[in-house]
């Protein structure tokens, strides 16, 4: 009996209407990108939130933080770069990630 592996969160988010996406997405970001060894899993998390809380990507930032957590950051570490980004990105989209941000680390700890 042949199992089927489990979708990745890319099929299972956009796989059904742009399959390219999420090939390109498992592939491409995550299985080359990511992958490098120039910069730790962990600084990778780092950046990735930052730029997400920068540009206003909340929906992707929910995803991102449980990555980062995966990664190393703790809780604090990812809700101290965004107080820290208030000051450059705009105080508007901290206040929106902090959002997200207690609603994510609270869910994890509703899951544990």
């Amino acid at each position: 009996m042949t199992t089927t592996p489990e979708p990745t969160g890319a099929q299972r988010l956009v796989g059904d209407i742009a399959p390219k996406l999420a090939e390109l997405t498992d592939d491409v970001l995550f299985g080359d990108v990511w992958a490098r060894p120039e910069l730790a899993r962990r600084d990778r998390s780092l950046v990735t939130v930052a730029a997400l809380v920068t540009n206003g990507s909340t929906e992707q930032l929910v995803s991102h933080l449980r990555i980062g957590k995966a990664n190393g950051l703790t809780e604090t570490e990812l809700v101290e770069a965004i107080v820290h980004l208030a000051f450059y990105a705009g105080w508007p989209r901290a206040m929106s990630a902090i959002a997200v941000a207690k609603k994510v680390f609270a869910d994890d700890r509703d899951d544990a």
